[in-house]
């Protein structure tokens, strides 16, 4: 109920009526007048006024099923929304979830990790009130070899979502990190449950600094959130809500062919560093070269010295820029 009341108030221009909203959701006059009490006391800022109706002036900054879910325009990403207070990790929860049997496009949201998991089995950091925690589970009938372009999916999502909501750069480190001013403001991390014969699932976990003010000492020179580089606070809902509306648009183009055929250029316009030079992290084969940006398989072509190029897999190494964390734009260093 909650979530269907409070759609219906941001959809709403203006003030909307209490009939409206008994005859939409096909409850009563005293149930509605229940749930706009409920969410008032939960910190929503709801006028009322006689023969007008609700209009909603302002939410709490929560990242709730019901205020995350509100906001989604999703066909299937969110249909299903589970919120925690604390988990161990939203990956975890969500591979929990689909052992029990969860539907494609379960979503996982949590205020606070208390294990969350990067790339390589590093933790990611996700304080109370300040950071997006998200997960959400895929069943896709994909190939074994295409799952981990989903990890690019998911970071055109998120690049763009931020950039449309804040207004800010944010630009794709191959393969699964946002970075803002060259520091990280978001990790993405796919894991997959697979037999031999196919796919049994995808859960795509994403973390993202959103309004952080500070971080430990270890990591203030690489991480950064949305509210240090651009200055205002941002609805962590809104964005949540957001990025799995652009990942829904972009990943069921990415189903008409399996790769990133479709998804290659707008994804290029958005990575860090093409035409930088990068450090190729290979196991004992560390090397530089001149990111050329993805190809259709999603990976990444690194120009040697030689002039050949190669095709870097996600997975196998890790790239970064030569003079700091993320690479930079070509013209605002030497390359190699």
């Amino acid at each position: 109920m909650k979530r269907k009341i409070l759609t219906a108030l941001y959809q709403a221009e203006g003030f909307l009526s209490g009939q409206e909203l008994c005859e939409t959701l096909k409850v009563s006059r005293t149930a509605v007048w229940k749930t706009i009490h409920q969410l008032q006391e939960e910190g929503y800022e709801i006028e009322a006024v006689t023969r007008k109706g609700y209009r909603i002036l302002s939410s709490p900054d929560q990242i709730t099923a019901e205020e995350v879910g509100a906001r989604l325009k999703t066909k299937w990403l969110g249909n299903t929304i589970c919120y925690l207070e604390s988990v161990d990790s939203t990956n975890n929860q969500a591979k929990r979830l689909a052992e029990q049997g969860a539907p494609h496009g379960t979503v996982v949201l949590a205020e606070r990790q208390e294990r969350g998991k990067g790339r390589r089995g590093r933790a990611w950091d996700t304080p109370g009130k300040t950071s997006i925690a998200m997960s959400f589970l895929l069943r896709p009938s994909l190939a074994l070899e295409h799952a981990s372009m989903v990890t690019l999916v998911m970071g055109m999502a998120a690049a763009a979502a931020c950039r449309e909501l804040c207004g800010l750069e944010a630009r794709i480190k191959w393969p699964n990190d946002i970075v803002l001013q060259g520091r990280k403001i978001c990790g993405i991390l796919t894991e997959m449950s697979a037999e031999m014969d196919g796919i049994n699932y995808l859960v795509v976990g994403t973390g993202i600094n959103v309004n952080q003010e500070t971080f430990p000492p270890e990591i203030r020179q690489t991480a950064s959130s949305l509210l240090l580089t651009g200055g205002q606070r941002i609805s962590r809902a809104s964005l949540a809500a957001l990025c799995l509306d652009k990942f829904e648009q972009y990943y069921e183009r990415f189903l008409e062919t399996e790769d990133m055929s479709r998804l290659m250029e707008e994804y290029n316009g958005m990575l860090a560093g093409i035409g930088a030079g990068v450090r190729v992290l290979a196991p004992g084969n560390e090397h530089e070269g001149i990111s050329q940006g993805i190809n259709q398989k999603g990976e990444l072509l690194v120009r040697l010295p030689d002039g050949s190029v190669e095709a870097v897999l996600s997975g196998e190494v890790s790239v970064r820029g030569i003079y700091g964390y993320a690479p930079e734009e070509r013209g605002e260093q030497k390359g190699v």
